[in-house]
């Protein structure tokens, strides 16, 4: 089968650029390639659903421009198709004096992204946003909301298909030939042919890379995976919480810390830690993949990794391990959270490409290459800047044409 255009990948970022293409061009022949059952099924899926501000971006940025640009579209997107979303704020919330310097950088990167709105919160009004939070200072970030982004992602499946596009579904990326007008892909159920082809893997963006990478321009790069667990509130304890609830970040280490998150379907999430998962789409602590786990630790970015966090990383094990340990980072924000409060919730794992001096890549990184497009890092805030990463696409694409 020969399309113009192929997609690999049917998560939020796969669809979100196959969307953009059908509305800027409706008479591409245009397929997406996805080897799960279903879209969106990892990490989008276990998303927590979060619409990102672009507080924490630095200005200029791939993130920031396209989570500003990427906010705006989704809000018209979910407004025009009646996806329920909530927009209600969040605190981040300083629980220790030293950490005020840090918080009032926030402020001001967010300010130089040109975020309105954005106040200081002194210690006697934090808890008139959020009753239960012991803090001594804090940020209001009123753009803030909640979505389900997987009906976010189903949504554009919807209108491919309306378009004239194709999903193909369990149709899983085993090879790639370069041809004289084009590419070959090889699935699990068949061969397709594309003048072009746009890489969206996510968890697998490097692998697909490699296949397409004759020279190993970016062999040296390495998608690790890392696992996010959260607990739930318990239903009668719901009210210790009313939207969203961050910590300052450690700006040493490269995630936001255990939070609380309202869903958009009323639960409440505790969470995540970040702990590295031995299996890319290892959901589980018990989830292992002997390959995946021996890449790993050859891996010489990883060793780097080690060296660099293995204090933050000692500590996030053992919040996996122990609900003591969660539940004690929990009480910093909140005080009153107690452990018979929690159980166990899901987990998402994030894909964090990384170098071999152990640094990660820390913003959306896409390159290009004769019929060949590979988004290969499009981590948080990737799902609210969807619609803008997909236009960014589009736009690379549709010049070939």
């Amino acid at each position: 089968m020969k399309y113009d255009i192929i997609i690999i990948g049917g998560g939020i970022v796969g669809l979100a650029t196959a969307y953009q293409l059908l509305k800027k061009k409706p008479n591409l022949k245009l397929a997406v390639l996805e080897k799960e059952n279903g879209v969106a099924l990892h990490q989008t899926g276990h998303n927590s659903g979060v619409i990102h501000s672009g507080i924490y971006y630095k200005p200029g940025s791939l993130k920031a421009q396209n989570c500003l640009r990427g906010y705006e579209m989704l809000l018209d997107f979910s407004r025009e198709h009646e996806v329920p979303y909530d927009i209600c704020g969040k605190i981040i919330v300083a629980t220790k004096a030293e950490e005020k310097p840090i918080l009032h950088g926030i402020l001001e990167r967010g300010k130089q992204n040109g975020m309105d709105g954005l106040k200081i919160i002194p210690k006697e009004e934090i808890r008139d946003y959020e009753p239960y939070v012991n803090g001594v200072e804090g940020i209001l970030v009123p753009q803030a909301g909640i979505i389900n982004y997987k009906k976010v992602a189903e949504k554009y499946a919807e209108i491919i298909k309306q378009k004239g596009g194709e999903i193909f579904l369990n149709h899983k990326v085993e090879n790639i030939s370069k041809i004289t007008k084009g590419v070959v892909i090889a699935t699990s159920k068949g061969d397709f042919e594309a003048n072009l082809m746009i890489s969206c893997a996510g968890l697998y963006a490097d692998k697909i890379t490699k296949l397409t990478d004759d020279e190993g321009k970016y062999n040296h790069l390495k998608v690790l995976a890392f696992r996010g667990e959260y607990y739930e509130l318990k239903p009668e304890k719901r009210y210790l919480v009313n939207n969203l609830i961050y910590p300052v970040p450690n700006p040493a280490f490269p995630f936001l810390g255990v939070h609380f998150t309202r869903m958009i379907d009323g639960r409440i999430e505790a969470g995540p830690n970040a702990v590295l998962a031995y299996k890319r789409e290892g959901y589980k602590k018990t989830d292992v993949d002997f390959k995946d786990l021996f890449e790993i630790l050859r891996y010489k970015g990883f060793h780097n990794i080690i060296k660099r966090y293995w204090r933050e990383g000692l500590d996030e094990l053992h919040r996996s391990w122990s609900k003591t340990a969660f539940v004690n980072q929990l009480q910093g924000l909140i005080p009153e959270v107690q452990k018979d409060d929690l159980e166990v919730g899901g987990a998402g794992v994030r894909a964090m490409l990384t170098k071999p001096n152990g640094d990660m890549v820390d913003d959306f990184f896409i390159t290009e290459q004769p019929h060949i497009i590979n988004v290969q890092n499009a981590p948080s805030p990737a799902a609210t800047s969807s619609l803008s990463i997909g236009l960014t696409v589009a736009e690379k694409a549709l010049a070939r044409f």
